[in-house]
């Protein structure tokens, strides 16, 4: 399971919360200043979580601001593509000069190495998700020109980035770290699909790139099914085979061993950790989708040079 971070003022004195609640921000978030627009109580969570270079973090609170001093982000190290994506309450960015504001099936991106002012002016329940800038720059985005714009969320790849942001944070949890790199380096993807939809430059590649990455999100969450199949991701997906076949078509993989590798994967990752002496393989090879045990036996075999009873030994004994 990928690690996590839970702090609630449940646990903390009224009198100590505002002053508490600044300081979480302060250091979860890099040098981040607190206002609660002169209230005097407050109660606020914060839940965060790491998909492999992305940090998810659900934020409940009540109204209140944040402010970064374009000084401070000068002086940070840490350099990052922010989103918020309410899913209750509103928000308003503020960066350069431009001004968002989204609500509930919405969201809104900008850069922490510049200064930006966040309002919360009402009860708030957050998704804020932080991608490394340096992985989305290298990705051919302009960002200047995209920050503190409200990207979408209601319909399009935007839609999709946002239902993935969201899935991708309720299931960390039952993830394995594995599985949560993928994850996060999904969202890093749609993201910047996103953000090329934005500028204009959707293009027939980009669609192809969006309908892949709609896959790979299904084949993650449908995973352990074993009715998995082309089929049933055509039905899901609402698309043809032949279109599902097309947006693997430059992958060194097909679809069909696309889902049998992350299976495998799967698998191997929870051969690593270690099972109890009451979990058989045969188990661990079913609860991932394999619907014959031999057959996953081969196919371990060919990935990793051993038999699965090899390899689990092997990983005892280290």
């Amino acid at each position: 399971m990928p690690s996590s971070l839970l702090l609630s003022t449940d646990a903390v004195a009224p009198r100590e919360r505002l002053p508490q609640w600044r300081d979480w921000i302060w250091r979860h978030f890099g040098g981040l200043e607190s206002d609660f627009y002169g209230d005097t109580g407050f109660d606020g969570r914060l839940c965060a979580a790491h998909a492999g270079d992305v940090i998810l973090t659900r934020l409940e609170g009540g109204r209140h601001r944040v402010l970064r001093s374009p000084q401070l982000a000068r002086r940070d190290d840490g350099a990052w593509l922010k989103i918020v994506a309410p899913w209750q309450g509103s928000a308003t960015v503020h960066q350069d000069g431009r001004e968002a504001s989204a609500r509930e099936g919405g969201w809104i991106i900008y850069d922490t190495t510049a200064g930006y002012e966040i309002d919360n002016p009402e009860a708030t329940e957050h998704l804020i998700v932080m991608c490394p800038k340096a992985q989305m720059a290298e990705r051919g985005v302009h960002l200047p020109p995209l920050m503190a714009r409200r990207v979408g969320g209601g319909s399009g790849i935007s839609r999709v980035a946002l239902d993935t942001m969201r899935a991708t944070y309720r299931e960390l949890p039952t993830m394995s770290d594995t599985a949560a790199r993928g994850a996060g380096e999904l969202i890093m993807q749609l993201v910047r699909l996103s953000l090329l939809e934005l500028s204009g430059q959707e293009t027939a590649v980009t669609q192809k790139l969006a309908l892949r990455d709609r896959i790979r999100d299904h084949v993650a969450r449908h995973l352990r099914d074993p009715q998995l199949s082309i089929e049933h991701i055509a039905r899901a997906l609402n698309c043809s085979k032949r279109l599902l076949h097309g947006a693997f078509a430059q992958d060194d993989l097909t679809l069909a061993s696309y889902i049998q590798q992350q299976r495998l994967q799967a698998c191997i990752d929870e051969l690593r950790r270690g099972l109890p002496a009451s979990r058989s393989i045969t188990d661990v090879a079913l609860s991932w989708g394999f619907g014959n045990p031999s057959h996953f036996s081969r196919l371990f075999r060919e990935h990793t040079g051993m038999s699965p009873s090899e390899f689990r030994r092997a990983q005892q004994r280290g």
